[in-house]
């Protein structure tokens, strides 16, 4: 009996699912999405906690697909070259933290730039290191390592995906140089400079980050959770109910996550929903090629 297609380590119809409730909410957004912004932003300390800190836990795994390719390469004999893969994975994960959320990590030690002491920039680095550490730990004792060709598919996928998706992310704000809802409401006319994320004004953005709202780059990182079952799918002790109880903390936290960009002021609605969808299109296309790789072996 053939076995079911899958996409993400998931059905074919969860991909359905989650791209139908994306397009959905895109559609709403283009309709409603100053008003829907009017109602729901509410800048809170907890929601600025979750918004500073929350793209960890999809950051982990980077370090997770690098311990998938270093026991892949590992079983084919590429030790040295599994370690490289490794130590990449690792370091995506500090050097996007501390290019996303590093600054909050300084500001808990009172850090100030050419004021404070070096060494406390230093300090927050190693803890941001050290933070990735355990996901590495984790994925060695419990990942199989008896199908080396889908460990390598899998880790690759995860990494390739994950740092085209986040580049992808960034050209698309600078082609539509869409102003953010909390520049507008520091305006006396906000509707004034409005714009939907059609109306487009390509490099208008530049480095102001005031023009950087579609599509949701935060979003885009919390997106790469979907990928999570397919590593659910590598463990020794490996059923359909895991990948099924992954795909559903992916849903709910990508959910909350939109739910929390919008409520901070951050984004509109389509801006939430394009920047899940692109994550996760790219994720599923680029798996889907690693992985067809392994199936023709098979």
């Amino acid at each position: 009996m053939r076995n079911e297609r899958k996409i993400l380590g998931v059905s074919v119809k969860c991909f359905y699912c989650v791209v139908a409730v994306c397009i959905i909410g895109i559609i709403i957004g283009s309709l409603f999405d100053f008003q829907i912004n009017e109602r729901m932003a509410n800048i809170t300390k907890i929601g600025s906690i979750f918004a500073a800190f929350g793209c960890y836990f999809s950051y982990c795994l980077y370090p997770a697909a690098g311990m998938c390719l270093y026991k892949g390469l590992k079983k084919k004999g590429l030790t040295m070259a599994g370690m490289v893969s490794l130590i990449a994975g690792w370091f995506l994960a500090v050097y996007y933290t501390n290019s996303y959320s590093g600054s909050k990590v300084r500001d808990l030690f009172g850090y100030t730039a050419g004021e404070s002491s070096p060494w406390i920039s230093v300090l927050s680095w190693l803890i941001i290191a050290f933070l990735y550490v355990w996901p590495m730990i984790v994925c060695h004792k419990v990942l199989d390592d008896k199908d080396a060709d889908k460990l390598i598919a899998v880790g690759a996928a995860i990494i390739v995906a994950g740092v085209l998706s986040d580049n992808v992310n960034l050209w698309l704000k600078q082609v539509a140089s869409r102003p953010r809802y909390k520049y507008l409401l520091t305006i006396d006319d906000p509707m004034s400079e409005y714009r939907n994320w059609w109306q487009m004004v390509p490099n208008l953005a530049g480095s102001n980050d005031s023009y950087k709202s579609w599509p949701s780059g935060n979003m885009t990182i919390a997106s790469m959770l979907f990928s999570l079952p397919m590593l659910s799918d590598l463990l020794k002790k490996r059923s359909e109910l895991k990948n099924i109880v992954c795909f559903v903390i992916a849903v709910c936290f990508v959910a909350l996550y939109g739910y929390n960009r919008i409520h901070m002021t951050n984004h509109f609605l389509s801006d939430v929903c394009f920047g899940s969808l692109i994550t996760y299109i790219i994720y599923s296309v680029v798996s889907t090629a690693f992985l067809q790789v392994v199936d023709r072996k098979e």
